[in-house]
C-alpha cells in the first residue's frame, strides 16, 4: 500500500472513531449478475442475466466516489464477463484508479484467465479441496488452479464461504494459498444464509471450530487476510450490523452494506469476516486496530 493511501485511510478511520461518523469508505459495483457457475450457496446470480452497461457503471463509480468512498470492489455474477463494446474489466479498474480510488479489487470465480495485473486485489473463489470445491461449484477446481499458475501478476487472495459442505477443508486452501504461485492469502467468510440455502449455515459450536482451526493455521505462518481479533464477535454474532461504512451499487441503486440487507433476519445471521471487522475497527476496538494495521500492510 502506498504511504499516502496508508494516511488517507487512517484519517478517515479517526475520524470516524472521534467523531462517530457513518460516512462510507468501502464500495461496491455489481457490473452483473450473469455468472457461467450455479453454486449451491449462490443466491444472487443470473436473476436478470444482464451485463450493466459502461455508462451505468461508470456512473456507479462517479457516485461511490462523491460518497467518499476510495476502497472499490468490482463484483457480479462474473466480473470477468462484463464488457461493453471494446471496453472490458481492465478498463474499468484502470479508470478506477484514474478516479482517484486508492485500493481497487476484484472478486471473481476464477474460472477464466486471470490477466489483471492493474487489481490490488483479486479475491478469487476457492472453496476447499478438489472433492468439496467441485461439491459447491461444479468440476471447475483443475480450472482454476490452471488460472492461478498463469496468472500475470502477484495479486490473488483466495476467497473461502465456510458451510456444512466444506467446513473440514480450511488446511488445503491455505496451503494452496501458501504454495501456488501468484497467491498472497486467503481470506475467510462464514455462509451467510441468503433464502433458499439456509441448510448450509454453520451452528455456533461448528463456527468456534472453524475458527480455532484458522487460528492455529496462522499460528502455523498460514497467509490468513482476516483479523484474529474479530473472532470472537464473528462467533457469537456480537457485531453490530449493517456496516455503514460499506456500501454497495447495483444498477444505479444504493444499498448500505449488502444488495440483500433487506431480508428479514438477514443481518444478525451475517458472516461476512469484513463487516465484523469493520464494524469493530471504526467502534473503537484497539485489538482489531492493531490487527488491521498489521494485516492490511502486509498483504496489500
Amino acid at each position: 500500500m502506498k504511504a499516502s493511501s496508508f494516511l488517507y485511510l487512517a484519517a478517515f478511520g479517526l475520524r470516524t472513531i472521534l467523531f462517530r461518523r457513518e460516512d462510507p469508505i468501502l464500495g461496491t459495483v455489481i457490473l452483473t449478475d450473469q455468472c457461467n457457475l450455479t453454486c449451491k450457496h449462490c443466491s444472487v446470480n443470473n436473476l436478470r442475466g444482464v451485463l450493466y452497461p459502461y455508462a451505468r457503471v461508470r456512473a456507479d463509480m462517479e457516485t461511490l466516489y462523491a460518497m467518499g468512498v476510495r476502497i472499490l470492489f468490482f463484483c457480479g455474477g462474473e466480473t470477468f464477463l462484463w464488457r461493453d463494446g471494446t471496453r472490458t474489466l481492465r478498463d474499468l479498474v484502470r479508470e478506477a484508479k484514474a478516479m482517484g480510488f486508492l485500493i481497487v479489487n476484484v472478486v471473481t470465480n476464477g474460472t477464466f484467465p486471470i490477466d489483471l495485473p492493474e487489481a490490488d486485489l483479486i479475491l478469487l473463489s476457492l472453496d476447499g479441496d478438489r472433492e468439496r470445491h467441485n461439491a459447491i461449484r461444479g468440476e471447475t477446481y483443475d480450472t482454476i488452479l490452471e488460472n492461478v499458475r498463469r496468472a500475470t501478476a502477484d495479486n490473488i487472495c483466495f476467497y473461502m464461504a465456510l458451510n456444512q459442505i466444506n467446513k473440514g477443508a480450511i488446511r488445503p486452501v491455505c496451503e494452496a494459498a501458501r504454495d501456488l504461485p501468484h497467491v498472497r492469502a486467503v481470506s475467510f467468510n462464514f455462509h451467510t444464509p441468503y433464502p433458499d440455502t439456509e441448510t448450509l449455515a454453520l451452528s455456533r459450536a461448528e463456527k468456534a471450530a472453524c475458527c480455532a482451526e484458522i487460528g492455529a493455521l496462522m499460528e502455523e505462518g498460514a497467509p490468513v487476510f482476516n483479523l484474529r481479533s474479530a473472532f470472537p464477535a464473528l462467533i457469537e454474532g456480537g457485531f453490530p450490523t449493517p456496516c455503514r461504512q460499506c456500501v454497495v451499487m447495483e444498477d444505479g441503486k444504493l444499498s448500505v452494506c449488502g444488495r440483500c440487507v433487506d431480508v428479514p433476519g438477514l443481518c444478525e445471521r451475517c458472516g461476512y469476516f469484513f463487516v465484523a471487522e469493520y464494524t469493530l475497527l471504526f467502534r473503537g476496538n484497539v485489538r482489531v486496530m492493531a490487527d488491521m494495521l498489521r494485516t492490511y500492510l502486509k498483504y496489500i
